[in-house]
């Protein structure tokens, strides 16, 4: 069934996203530097579009569409859990904060890669971290991209490969068009509606729902467990979670797709503004988006598929135009975290692989043409990944997740704060993240009822520490740039 009442609204949307990217697009044809402008935007952003940027591209379709169906089949534990998520952008911003965008600056950074190529000097750092980027952000991508596609096939009806290619199709013109500035402007929009959609259907549910009491009742009616903090099998127990919190709490820091946030704000004053507007904004969404997940349970009871709890409650509960508007946030969120994605392994091939190794002196034509095929060719890619989707996506975004901390998260903090922090440390902290991460989380999942992404952050940094002091003297001639 298409339900044109709803679609209007949201097509009008995306009329007013791709208006946005055209006009960036004149921004990048006018540019002086083609890969400032594309990859960052100029560093122009101020502070509630950094915070709102930073918002739209962490709370992303696993918050808004995976998170809601995890909350639907574990219950008030879920929420609890997801809560880690409110001082994300604090942590970001504080922990990287003024020294990362001044070192960025003085030496012309424009990515994450950037950065560690001239803290450690170390081609092998700058091919591990491009290698780990790019397989681990395809994951997260995969998920965005099924993400949209559940959204859009809720919509309209249409089968889940048609509503694939329509939002693939509808990204990747515009990411490839616009870059880093029509990401960031349109972030500040799709911010926004993601906090009003987000009020709004967590008022219209609890309506729908005959009030907070009734809903609870109902939950304590089918199953005690659902207003529980340990989840409807008791499997979220107090280790877990706060080991959980590590992931999407503290360790976010160590995402590149966030880190480069920090590259781009246009002074101090406009970072505290961020903190503050971000921390606000954050709290409102993951808490009130994973609670609309539990409370649509006796609403909607008897979703099989997690990931389509969030489309079918709004159009249950919300008069047809309100829900276009609604929907428009989880599209936002998606499209906008795709957008942030692709540009940024657009950037790792392009300037961290084909500016260094392979084409050294290319124009910046030469540059604009390998940006835009790039981006197309893995937005393709992810496509065809993306035709075989799991039951939620959450998953997905949080292995990807994990897979970044364990390999960025010490050679970043370590290397702006840490003088001894050296290139053999930081490439056997990276080795030893990536593997213990992903064999872990493939043989021994959650091991020891910790999440698999403790272990790997523990071992790393331990790793780093002692590599760093034992090989202090192999690089103790070379000059310091932390003292530059």
């Amino acid at each position: 069934m298409i339900h044109w009442q709803v679609i209007i609204p949201l097509l009008l949307f995306l009329v007013v996203i791709f208006m946005i990217g055209i006009w960036a697009n004149k921004k990048v044809r006018t540019s002086e530097s083609f890969l400032q402008e594309y990859f960052l935007g100029g560093r122009e952003m101020g502070g509630f579009i950094l915070a709102m940027t930073m918002i739209a591209t962490y709370g992303s379709a696993s918050s808004f569409i995976g998170g809601p169906g995890v909350a639907y089949t574990k219950g008030l534990g879920w929420v609890l859990l997801a809560m880690a998520q409110l001082p994300a952008g604090y942590f970001v911003l504080m922990v990287l904060g003024k020294k990362f965008a001044i070192i960025a600056r003085k030496f012309q950074t424009i990515t994450l890669i950037d950065f560690l190529r001239i803290r450690y000097k170390s081609d092998v750092i700058v091919i591990v971290s491009a290698i780990a980027i790019i397989v681990f952000l395809f994951s997260s991508m995969m998920a965005q991209w099924v993400g949209g596609a559940r959204l859009i096939e809720s919509l309209t009806g249409l089968t889940y490969p048609v509503a694939l290619f329509i939002f693939a199709a509808s990204v990747l013109i515009y990411v490839v068009i616009g870059g880093f500035r029509a990401v960031a402007l349109t972030d500040a929009v799709q911010g926004s509606i993601m906090v009003i959609g987000t009020i709004i259907l967590l008022i219209g549910t609890i309506i729908a729902g005959g009030g907070i009491d009734a809903i609870m009742a109902a939950l304590v009616a089918e199953n005690p467990n659902y207003v529980s903090p340990f989840g409807a099998e008791g499997e979220l127990t107090p280790l877990y979670v706060s080991t959980f919190w590590i992931l999407i709490g503290v360790g976010v820091v160590g995402l590149p797709q966030i880190a480069v946030r920090a590259m781009s704000y246009k002074n101090a004053k406009s970072m505290h503004r961020a903190i503050l507007i971000g921390t606000i904004a954050i709290g409102t969404i993951m808490f009130g988006m994973h609670l609309i997940g539990v409370l649509a349970r006796p609403v909607m009871p008897g979703i099989e598929i997690g990931d389509k709890v969030m489309p079918l409650l709004t159009l249950e509960v919300l008069p047809p135009v309100v829900a276009g508007l609604v929907l428009a946030a989880p599209m936002a969120a998606t499209m906008s975290t795709v957008n942030a994605l692709l540009i940024l392994v657009s950037s790792t091939v392009v300037k961290d692989i084909y500016l260094n190794y392979i084409k050294p002196g290319a124009s910046d034509a030469q540059i604009k043409k390998a940006s835009f095929i790039v981006t197309t060719v893995i937005g393709l890619a992810v496509v065809v990944f993306a035709l075989r989707p799991p039951d939620l996506i959450v998953w997905l975004n949080l292995f990807a997740f994990g897979g970044l901390e364990a390999v960025f998260i010490w050679s970043v903090v370590l290397g702006l704060y840490w003088q001894k922090a050296n290139r053999y440390g930081a490439i056997a902290s990276m080795f030893t993240g990536m593997t213990m991460y992903i064999v872990i989380d493939v043989f021994a999942k959650n091991a020891f009822g910790m999440h698999s992404v403790t272990l790997p952050i523990i071992g790393s940094l331990l790793v780093f520490v002692i590599v760093s002091v034992i090989t202090h003297h192999k690089v103790a001639h070379e000059p310091n740039w932390l003292d530059q």
